[in-house]
């Protein structure tokens, strides 16, 4: 039966029983998010298997993680990385569901016996996708159905499936998606149980939560000229700010007007307190702060942010 409903989880609060999604937009994304769940995994005793033909030194994030010895970790079999071939293909050379849920059960079933307290499982689905002799779509969607039953109940697996955003249409990701009950994302840039900034990737830019005041304008300013560095526009996901106050709004105009080159900001989805300060402010008072997405996803009229 397709979920209806998500948690939206950092990928640092994974935990057994979460058959995650990961609909990543490039390879910034895929590599935070999959770097820290297999490199935490490592970290902390727990098993990873990993389904793709790609070297284990070229696993995505782990060129950041360089405490860990991977080669060592393989020998150990605590890094499981197998290849498509003995993992999921058929004799034909073509994505067998069966084959990859039998690979993955035995697995999992070892990992007590292993000396292992957890499994965490991952693979990067792209390629039957989008690739030669792409598979079925219906196919995909059972293979995602009966692995989300095995490891839903489970005490000690965790796992996330990954896909690029871009290799399949959208009405496709969305039933992909609807395989799983928890969506994972980075982990926050910053979150002291008052302000919350998490790195978004499309578009390029900040979800911004809860309340900016003084006191955390430092970390605000920070985080947002790290992320403005590209001279790209920068989106800032306004949708969960309650509060904002001069300051910070000054913060965006510092920013936006930073020697050198301007930048452009975008407001997504204000908040109507957030709205309604800047609407007294006005935003004539703000330039290089434009008005992005509203709630509904499109562009309402007059000052319009692009990018």
């Amino acid at each position: 039966m397709e979920t209806t409903w998500f948690a939206k989880r950092p990928v640092g609060e994974v935990r057994p029983g979460d058959h995650a999604w990961l609909a990543y937009s490039g390879a910034e994304e895929r590599d935070r998010v999959i770097g820290a769940f297999v490199g935490e995994g490592l970290e902390h005793d727990e098993k990873v298997v990993y389904v793709t033909d790609t070297p284990v030194e070229d696993l995505p994030g782990m060129r950041l993680r360089t405490p860990l010895d991977l080669h060592e970790l393989t020998g150990s079999r605590q890094l499981r990385v197998i290849p498509r071939e003995r993992a999921c293909l058929d004799s034909a050379g073509r994505f067998s569901p069966e084959r990859m849920l039998e690979t993955l059960a035995d697995e999992a079933a070892q990992t007590f016996g292993q000396g292992f307290r957890a499994v965490r499982i991952t693979t990067d689905y792209t390629w039957v996708l989008n690739g030669p002799g792409r598979s079925d779509l219906t196919q995909m969607l059972g293979c995602e159905h009966r692995f989300g039953q095995d490891v839903s109940p489970s005490t000690m697996a965790m796992a996330i499936c990954q896909v690029a955003r871009r290799a399949c249409r959208p009405e496709e990701l969305a039933a992909l998606r609807d395989t799983h009950e928890v969506l994972v994302e980075v982990d926050p840039e910053y979150d002291d149980g008052i302000l919350r900034i998490v790195r978004t990737f499309d578009p390029h830019g900040l979800r911004v939560e809860g309340e900016l005041d003084p006191a955390r304008h430092t970390a605000f300013g920070d985080r947002l000229g790290r992320v403005a560095r590209s001279r790209r526009p920068v989106h800032l996901d306004f949708s969960r700010l309650r509060f904002i106050d001069l300051g910070g709004l000054n913060l965006l105009v510092r920013q936006a007007n930073v020697p050198g080159g301007e930048r452009t900001l975008v407001l997504d989805e204000l908040h109507p307190y957030v709205e309604n300060v800047i609407e007294t402010v006005g935003w004539h008072r703000l330039p290089g702060v434009v008005r992005g997405r509203d709630g509904a996803g499109t562009r309402p009229s007059g000052r319009e942010g692009r990018g």
